[in-house]
């Protein structure tokens, strides 16, 4: 190589050199408080489903905890209803269903889910809310995390995070309440007397809600939620977001309350930032739509309550669409819409007509494969049958067993059954019938079991009946 083709890596300037940083440390947001409707709204949904998950475990129905998923006795009871794991295709339908229609309430209002029943954001809400108490305002708060140790900091914090901790707990407790009786849980954690995995994993749920809702929030929605991946896919021009009105807001500054700002060449927006401060995700909505917006509407009741001291039209940021900033009319009623309102109204239906249709009731047969028949003294044939009766219903019935099929065939054995709620019981018993009556090796013929007190309850099974070629 020639002297002019050397190079000397120190000669190369510093401003040359490129330094990529694949992560970025976490800037903490300081969010200010605001009243307005759309939070008075998030309250009618938040607050109805904190008391409804922390309330619903403690409701008994027919002396059993309301919503129990009891995964040794692979039983699921949801409001006076029992299911197994035979009726777990009615589980994935049921999730069908809700992704359905989180997918066209998307089309047609953007992430309202997000904005008002994400766990995660009315969980955070809630941590929010208990920081606000105990520390302060915005500024209070942006303020005491710049003064130096103290008493009366150290006390704030350690309040707020006791508070965040025990909210945490009572909803790891609660949710594994859903899983292990609820009374004998609270009570065992009380005395410290409870199995490991229960300790477990209501400690491993406490950390998760206290990390997720306590130090990582916006972070949870913006790196780990897919949610805001893929939500562009199914946004169209008539999709309800929220946005600011640039036409409107633009050029935007500060001015006295008294200014004709019209004829100074100034739009609506004072440029008071109040948008940014009380975005829970830190985001300027005036840039235009972006992912990390999650549609909880703060930034709507900041601004309104800004343009109305201002004496200015509120609605500067507004649940609005593509089309209506573009100067057109939003549609309403478009094929994807109806598209999904007919589906959703087609399944919800068949789901519906599953539920109430459905018999708690399943009976099974198994043919012995040992001996395939048994020839008695008298010229007749036997067959050995093992039954599994499930009693899917809470409460006790009382089952008529009877088999058709076989002209003369008689059950040698016990044909009626008491089991008790949620019972399954394992019977084995002989049918018998003469060889005279069978036309081949292997009859068809059915096992039918009826509940005696409610005649409705009754569920049918086929098996073969074997005899010597």
């Amino acid at each position: 190589m020639s002297e002019p083709d050397l190079i000397d890596i120190q000669e190369i300037a510093p401003a040359e050199v490129a330094e990529l940083d694949l992560y970025q440390k976490r800037e903490k947001i300081y969010t200010r408080k605001i009243e307005g409707f759309y939070q008075r709204l998030r309250m009618f949904t938040g607050w109805p489903m904190l008391l409804g998950y922390y309330c619903i475990p403690w409701i008994n129905i027919n002396g059993r905890q309301s919503v129990w998923f009891d995964l040794p006795e692979r039983e699921f009871h949801i409001l006076g209803l029992t299911f197994w794991p035979q009726d777990f295709p009615l589980l994935a339908f049921l999730l069908i269903i809700a992704a359905f229609a989180l997918f066209a309430v998307t089309v047609s209002a953007g992430r309202i889910w997000c904005g008002y029943t994400c766990p995660q954001t009315v969980w955070t809400s809630m941590f929010m809310w208990v920081e606000q108490k105990v520390e302060g305002t915005r500024n209070q708060r942006i303020k005491l995390d710049k003064q130096a140790w103290s008493f009366n900091k150290a006390l704030r914090k350690i309040t707020k995070h006791a508070a965040w901790m025990f909210i945490a707990f009572m909803t790891g407790m609660t949710f594994v309440g859903y899983f292990y009786p609820i009374r004998e849980l609270s009570f065992e954690l009380s005395i410290l007397s409870t199995g490991k995995w229960q300790i477990l994993w209501t400690l491993f749920f406490t950390l998760a809600t206290y990390i997720n809702a306590g130090w990582m929030r916006e972070q949870v929605c913006k790196y780990m939620c897919p949610y805001a991946r893929f939500q562009s896919v199914m946004f169209d021009v008539d999709t309800l977001i929220v946005s600011y009105d640039a036409a409107r807001g633009e050029p935007i500054g500060s001015r006295k309350k008294s200014l004709a700002h019209r004829e100074a060449g100034l739009g609506d927006c004072i440029d008071c930032e109040l948008c940014v401060q009380v975005c829970p995700t830190g985001i300027d909505i005036r840039e235009g739509l972006q992912y990390e917006c999650i549609g909880c509407a703060l930034c709507i009741d900041a601004c309104d309550s800004v343009m109305r001291k201002m004496d200015y039209d509120p609605g500067l940021i507004r649940y609005t669409s593509e089309r209506e900033l573009e100067g057109g009319k939003t549609h309403w009623l478009r094929p994807r819409i109806i598209g999904y309102a007919i589906m959703l109204s087609l399944m919800v239906t068949v789901f519906s007509y599953s539920i109430a249709s459905r018999i708690p009731l399943e009976l099974t047969v198994m043919r012995d494969r040992n001996n395939l028949y048994v020839e008695t003294s008298d010229g007749g044939l036997e067959n050995v049958y093992r039954l599994h009766i499930v009693n899917m219903d809470m409460s006790p019935h009382r089952y008529q067993l009877s088999i058709s099929g076989i002209e003369g065939a008689v059950i040698k054995g016990s044909t009626s059954y008491e089991l008790a709620g949620s019972e399954d019981r394992q019977i084995t018993l002989r049918v018998a019938t003469k060889a005279t009556t069978l036309s081949s090796p292997s009859t068809a013929f059915k096992f039918d079991l009826v509940a005696t007190d409610m005649p409705s309850i009754r569920a049918s099974t086929e098996s073969r009946f074997m005899k010597p070629l």
